[in-house]
């Protein structure tokens, strides 16, 4: 086995990739949890039943992804606190995180269990698919303080320098979701509620397992020791993690706003082909994302090091493997249109043509995604959280809000498409901006 990559060290392309990799893995995932339920329901389930996971899940993701900003935001605060030499401050700030962002989870369980009607109703939902709709979101919730600590503990294991500790129980989660829908929906045949209960019971592996271990004496950087309160550093995560979360948050918002724009125009079928290609993206972006997130404590720790020459290196050797993997993306987008449709339309193959057609265009964003999930992150790990926060704002509530309510006036069903090419073209011109004007100031 080869020795652990620290992050003072200077780093390679090969130490990059080796360093990023289970933060890569571990994001795509965390996608699985949704794509899994999304398969094992379209084929053995049913199409509404379908169309209920796609219509949820924006919401209960805006939950679970309250973990993601503490992760984000906490991580570039410890990393540059332990660029600082400062082990025991580091420590008491991670169990604070942990601490309050479990707190925090129980609270929005209990609230988004009794509210899942109306929220459901909101969203435009009536009938069968309404019932739908509110059994699985109210089974999925009980998890919701796992999940969160799922999202943030994939963000401090790197932290630690144990990412491939922190892939190990993603991957265990994962494939105990598989396991739990093949058994719930196939073997007891429980339905809709057995893929929901799948997935809560996955994120219970995902979420106490690193609990356990940091709990313990262990050979990381950080441990869970008895935290004393610092209301200035949990205001100062939330702050810097504040882009990251807006980011997901927002994109969910946005796909609320694609689900009820889609009832509008082409009904149940057109929530069907949207969960398809937000499948795609999932894995696709959480590419993009597990490398930023990755790398983020590097970039956090040389700058509280004031270590600019290695600051230039990152970027330089970031930008260009993100280029790499955009071509890479795009292209196999293109390819898999077809038969990743099929895999999940076989029960409805009127809807393929539909669906591939969706996917040709929407294939074309993943060439600025990567630039555009890099640019925010990027200022996160530098603690500029106000310069992050607005590339995330810009990219989601300004552009695909804006696109995804305009372009179908002109375009019908087609300009929903386009909106996703639109936002993510216009946040990575954005994002690069920064980057060039801000280069003085951190001297990257």
């Amino acid at each position: 086995m080869k020795p652990r990559i620290h992050l003072s060290e200077h780093f390679t392309y090969s130490k990059l990739l080796r360093f990023t990799l289970p933060t890569i893995v571990m994001n795509i995932f965390l996608s699985l949890y949704i794509i899994v339920d999304g398969y094992f329901v379209a084929n053995f389930v049913g199409k509404t039943e379908f169309a209920a996971i796609n219509l949820i899940m924006p919401v209960l993701n805006i939950l679970g992804t309250i973990g993601y900003m503490f992760g984000v935001g906490g991580s570039a605060l410890i990393a540059k606190t332990l660029g600082e030499k400062k082990q025991d401050q580091a420590n008491r700030l991670f169990s604070l995180i942990v601490l309050v962002s479990s707190c925090l989870g129980v609270l929005l369980m209990v609230a988004g269990f009794i509210f899942m009607r109306p929220i459901t109703s909101l969203l435009g939902a009536d009938g069968q698919l309404l019932e739908d709709t509110v059994l699985y979101g109210r089974i999925f919730i009980l998890a919701l303080p796992a999940w969160i600590l799922l999202y943030e503990f994939q963000l401090f294991f790197v932290t630690a320098e144990k990412p491939r500790l922190g892939l190990l129980i993603t991957v265990l989660a994962g494939l105990s979701n598989i396991a739990f829908d093949a058994i719930f929906i196939i073997g007891f045949r429980w339905g809709l509620a057995g893929a929901a209960a799948a997935s809560a019971l996955s994120q219970l592996v995902g979420g106490v397992f690193p609990v356990i271990y940091f709990m313990r004496k262990n050979d990381s950087l950080l441990r869970l020791v008895k935290p004393v309160w610092n209301g200035k550093a949990i205001v100062k995560s939330l702050t810097n993690g504040s882009s990251e979360f807006m980011a997901e948050a927002a994109w969910s918002l946005v796909a609320i706003v694609y689900n009820i724009q889609l009832l509008k125009y082409a009904g149940e079928d057109g929530v069907v082909i949207y969960g398809l290609l937000m499948y795609v993206s999932l894995i696709f972006t959480a590419l993009f994302v597990g490398y930023s997130n990755g790398i983020g404590s590097v970039f956090s720790y040389h700058y509280g090091a004031q270590n600019h020459e290695e600051l230039k290196n990152l970027l330089k050797k970031s930008l260009t493997l993100i280029g790499i993997a955009s071509v890479a993306m795009f292209v196999l987008s293109e390819a898999l249109a077809r038969p990743f449709s099929t895999l999940f339309l076989q029960d409805a193959p009127n809807l393929l043509p539909d669906a591939v057609h969706a996917f040709r265009i929407v294939s074309v964003c993943y060439l600025f995604t990567g630039v555009a999930v890099f640019g925010s992150a990027f200022f996160t790990a530098l603690n500029n959280g106000q310069v992050s926060a607005l590339i995330s704002f810009l990219r989601t509530f300004v552009f695909e809000l804006g696109a995804v309510l305009l372009l179908p006036l002109l375009f019908g069903v087609d300009g929903i498409w386009y909106a996703i090419v639109f936002a993510e073209l216009m946040a990575a011109v954005v994002g690069s901006i920064f980057m060039v004007a801000l280069r003085k100031k951190y001297q990257y």
